[in-house]
């Protein structure tokens, strides 16, 4: 950058021509103010919140702690986990403290950590009430990840717990917390598109290893509804604004598949809202992932493919022959939805996706499962 400027000095003669050398000061200063333009110097960091992490499993390790590096606000402090060598080895590539290291038997001594301000349950679905619970007991604010719990009763119990304790409680609904999504949401709701008639929601992956937890019921709670199924009914619900009043489902899973001894594969369902948009969703965990949704407008239609992957989101917008591809600025899901939920404890504000709000999902669920096992019309 000097060199450039020495250069733009030297060819206006500054040193023989005094009138010009102003000029050349100017040119010279101009320079210099583009350059401090073009160079963003970051905010020092602020105060970051304390998490402890609860289970350590594929998405602990690949996806939320790897996240912490991009938080502003959050920061990974302790680990719960019942494989100690798994807890060391990545306690010491995070630079979490070995005596911040806890196990399932003495999670509640966690109490007694001022260095943990915030879980993070990251088990199995059936395991999210019981630990989400004791957590919040242990004076803890507490995440935990989607779906809330297997019941409406555990739902409740968590959201109970967190009102005694006067403590936080977010579900991870990460996609509620990226930029994609949520200008899907503001555009869906805004008119842009014309009233919107109906939505499209279509989630699913083909799941392997027949001996894995999310294939068992007592752990998932049910299968691909549970899991996949419940990106597309969590988004019929925030991209219409509304909850539904009545639902019709079936299911289905292919004969003789260990895989679905205890849990469905498919499943088709159906929502009925109260401005008369209808949605259709399906679940599987029976093809190559699929992840999109459609809002059909009578003007327009906003169509996402993919819609709920962790990278690579796409957005556009059809209307008569154009399309519109929309490209937004990129954020870490993990990253965003942590910092949230540090800000809401910081400002002592009600996060976006709060215990209620997997509370109806989990009660819309049930009436999924209740719909495709009586054939019937469920009024929610």
């Amino acid at each position: 950058m000097i060199d450039r400027i020495d250069k733009v000095v030297t060819r206006r003669g500054f040193i023989s021509k005094v009138g010009q050398g102003f000029l050349a000061v100017n040119v010279a200063g101009a320079l210099l103010k583009d350059a401090e333009a073009q160079l963003v110097v970051p905010d020092p960091p602020g105060k970051k919140l304390g998490w402890a992490v609860v289970g350590l499993g594929s998405l602990a390790i690949n996806q939320i702690l790897p996240a912490f590096a991009k938080c502003e606000k959050s920061r990974v402090v302790a680990f719960v986990s019942g494989h100690p060598d798994k807890a060391h080895k990545l306690a010491l590539r995070y630079g979490v403290s070995s005596k911040n290291i806890y196990n399932y038997e003495n999670y509640d001594s966690i109490k007694d950590n001022p260095e943990v301000d915030v879980i993070y349950i990251v088990l199995p679905n059936g395991m999210h009430a019981e630990y989400t619970v004791r957590g919040l007991q242990a004076g803890k604010h507490v995440l935990s990840e989607k779906p809330m719990a297997n019941a409406p009763a555990e739902c409740q119990q968590m959201i109970d717990a967190a009102k005694k304790a006067d403590r936080k409680l977010m579900v991870a609904y990460r996609c509620r917390y990226e930029t994609y999504n949520r200008e899907a949401i503001r555009i869906a709701r805004s008119g842009e598109l014309g009233p919107t008639q109906m939505i499209l929601a279509d989630t699913g992956f083909a799941i392997g290893d027949p001996t894995q937890w999310r294939l068992n019921k007592k752990l998932a709670g049910g299968g691909s509804m549970m899991d996949i199924g419940i990106y597309a009914l969590n988004a019929s619900r925030y991209l219409s604004g509304e909850e539904p009043t009545e639902v019709n489902a079936m299911l289905y899973s292919t004969p003789n598949d260990p895989r679905f001894k205890e849990v469905e594969e498919h499943v088709t369902f159906q929502l009925r809202f109260p401005s008369r948009i209808l949605a259709n969703c399906t679940s599987s965990y029976g093809y190559f992932h699929q992840s999109h949704f459609r809002v059909m407008g009578t003007d327009a239609r906003l169509c996402m493919d993919p819609a709920t992957w962790y990278s690579g989101l796409r957005m556009w917008i059809e209307r008569g022959n154009t399309i519109e591809e929309k490209e937004l600025p990129v954020v870490d899901h993990f990253a965003s939805e942590m910092d949230h939920m540090s800000d809401c404890v910081m400002q002592n504000k009600q996060p976006l996706t709060p215990g209620e709000e997997g509370l109806h999902d989990i009660t819309l669920i049930h009436a999924v499962y209740e719909s495709a096992r009586n054939g019937k019309t469920v009024k929610v």
